[in-house]
């Protein structure tokens, strides 16, 4: 049986993850575990197709209290064209300035992380986010194309592109074009691979964070499906409740 070309091709990005990415992923998790058994929020921030990793740490089945997803809708679109369009999202997702205004609704505080998803790493939302938790005195962990921040100059005013306000690069190993599929005759690929590369690295680093809170004998609250029939009933009432003393207790929004 032929494997199917789009498989062959994620596998391989996947594999490149798991031997070129798997120190930094510990490195991440080791940030991430201190901030969370401190009782503090490790943040999670992506503007456009970039939310998607976000949204898939938490609230997800398996996503421990401690996460804080940083979502705002003018930065995820919600239709294709009109109201909520991509156009628009692009735009905003450009313009400098946009992200601190939005960014003041949090109370961040030193001792905190924030990871930031961005394939190209170069808008100015990714970048501001970064740039404003750095100088709130976070530790700043970005997922981003390696082969990108080497080679694409930059467009921000500060001169920075997103892998140059890291204490934590990891590559999420997908080509520049991200797609993965050659189509004879075009000079487009199709076959995007950068979610899924960036959502097997968040999923990575979250369960990595997982393993150290448990030796470090935090007591974690795990959003868990409902097939999971070891588990009361009630239980997910108290993960919302811990979730929701934890944000308030860092933040009071």
């Amino acid at each position: 049986m032929i494997e199917l070309e789009y498989i062959t091709k994620l596998k391989q990005v996947i594999e490149k993850i798991s031997v070129e990415q798997t120190d930094q992923i510990r490195a991440a998790a080791d940030i991430c575990a201190e901030v969370i058994n401190s009782g503090k929020l490790v943040h999670l921030f992506g503007s456009g197709h970039s939310v998607l990793p976000v949204q898939d740490v938490f609230p997800r089945y398996g996503g421990v209290v401690g996460w804080h997803p940083v979502m705002d809708p003018r930065l995820m679109w919600n239709n294709v064209i009109g109201p909520g369009g991509a156009r628009e999202l692009l735009w905003i997702e450009r313009q400098e300035g946009y992200v601190q205004n939005f960014l003041q609704s949090y109370n961040f505080q030193e001792g905190e992380a924030m990871i930031v998803f961005s394939h190209g790493g170069l808008n100015a939302a990714p970048i501001e986010a970064a740039m404003y938790a750095k100088a709130k005195g976070l530790k700043v962990i970005t997922v981003t194309s390696g082969e990108n921040y080497r080679s694409a100059k930059a467009n921000h005013s500060s001169g920075n592109k997103l892998g140059d306000l890291a204490d934590v690069l990891i590559d999420n190993c997908s080509p520049l074009e991200d797609a993965l599929v050659v189509i004879p005759g075009y000079y487009q690929k199709v076959g995007a691979s950068s979610t899924i590369s960036a959502i097997c690295i968040a999923q990575a680093i979250a369960s990595e964070t997982a393993l150290r809170l448990q030796k470090l004998g935090h007591k974690m609250n795990i959003f868990v499906s409902p097939n999971v029939t070891e588990v009361p009933k009630e239980y997910m009432h108290e993960v919302y409740a811990d979730y929701t003393e934890t944000v308030l207790r860092n933040h009071n929004m």
